[in-house]
């Protein structure tokens, strides 16, 4: 897409992780989109934001998979890391393995489920409670 002032117009890319989780925190650290691609915006699931309610709304469980929203389309779990792969700059070996491990739909879908069993013993670890964004909570 063009603009005739400013060049080309970038999309922006929304990634929604847990803020208090050691291994969300350091892989939204190292991970890095194309220049081409456009803006990663971080959000952090643990507090308010229109993105969060639009999760909520859609039924995913922010505490079973992260959130990808690019192109006004969201990718959840394995699809999330997948697309966010595919997004990512080939620079640095934290991207490079990512790449390899994320990079094909097979890929993501068997080593997803490691890194959120990962993720569940490190917040029980650490005494993390898990956000529970889809847990009814009345007026």
């Amino acid at each position: 897409m063009k603009n005739s002032i400013f060049g080309e117009i970038q999309d922006e890319v929304w990634l929604v992780y847990d803020g208090e989780c050691p291994v969300c925190k350091t892989y939204c650290k190292y991970i890095r989109i194309r220049d081409a691609v456009g803006r990663l915006h971080l959000i952090d699931a643990r507090h308010p934001s229109q993105l969060m309610d639009e999760i909520t709304a859609a039924g995913l469980d922010i505490d079973q998979g992260m959130v990808v929203k690019f192109k006004d389309v969201m990718y959840y779990g394995p699809d999330a890391i997948h697309i966010l792969t595919l997004l990512s700059t080939p620079s640095g070996i934290f991207n490079r393995i990512n790449y390899y491990v994320f990079g094909t739909r097979i890929g993501a879908n068997v080593f997803y489920p490691i890194g959120k069993a990962f993720r569940t013993v490190v917040l029980k670890l650490f005494g993390i409670k898990y956000i529970e964004n889809l847990k009814f909570k009345p007026n």
